[in-house]
């Protein structure tokens, strides 16, 4: 007795880097379609067309799925940022480079972003994590501001995490389309630049 046709069809065999891309892709998604709560183990397995049993095989749970996710969109925003920082020329170009960077990723992705850390579990797996690179981040900036300005470290960090405030407002307002991403970058780079160099001035510096 001949198996039937879609049984006879031979199925596409995906690297485990692949499958696994294409499950995070799917679910991404989900969440930009449908809400976050769209997003189940056998949905996933169902919109890729594998097994429930495989999905679990490369997420042994839902919240460690989600959290993958995260971790993905992050993960590429501090790649591209590193790649936008090493090719700044002055200070101020490292500002508007990093800053177009997250607004950028802020108007495209933040949706999802925002959707997976609304997931208690979520940002819970991630606080530890997330803070960490914050204070990476701000080190670096730090860094240099202080080569820029030669402010005093104890004001270099104050200054930077002050400042950070302005970028973080400037991605919630293009997210909810009141600003356009150049305008708030030409605004942040602004504000940012001016700020740390009035502290200068202050200082006497």
């Amino acid at each position: 007795m001949n198996a039937p046709a879609s049984l006879q069809r031979k199925r596409t065999r995906l690297t485990p880097e692949v499958r696994r891309e294409q499950i995070l892709d799917e679910a991404a998604h989900l969440i930009l379609a449908e809400g976050l709560y769209a997003v189940s183990m056998e949905r996933l397995a169902r919109d890729v067309g594998i097994s429930k049993g495989l999905v679990y095989n490369y997420f042994p749970t839902r919240d460690a799925l989600l959290t993958a996710l995260l971790n993905r969109e992050q993960a590429e925003l501090r790649d591209r940022g590193m790649a936008s920082a090493l090719q700044a020329e002055s200070f101020d170009d490292l500002i508007r480079q990093t800053t177009r960077l997250y607004l950028e990723q802020t108007r495209d992705r933040g949706a999802l972003i925002a959707a997976l850390l609304s997931d208690p579990s979520v940002a819970l797996l991630m606080e530890a994590e997330n803070r960490a690179d914050r204070e990476r981040t701000v080190r670096y900036f730090v860094r240099a501001a202080r080569r820029e300005y030669g402010l005093p470290l104890p004001m270099a960090i104050a200054g930077i995490e002050m400042v950070s405030a302005v970028t973080d407002q400037a991605g919630r307002l293009v997210a909810d389309g009141q600003l356009d991403v150049e305008t708030a970058t030409g605004m942040c780079v602004a504000l940012i630049t001016g700020g740390l160099a009035n502290l200068q001035r202050s200082l006497g510096s």
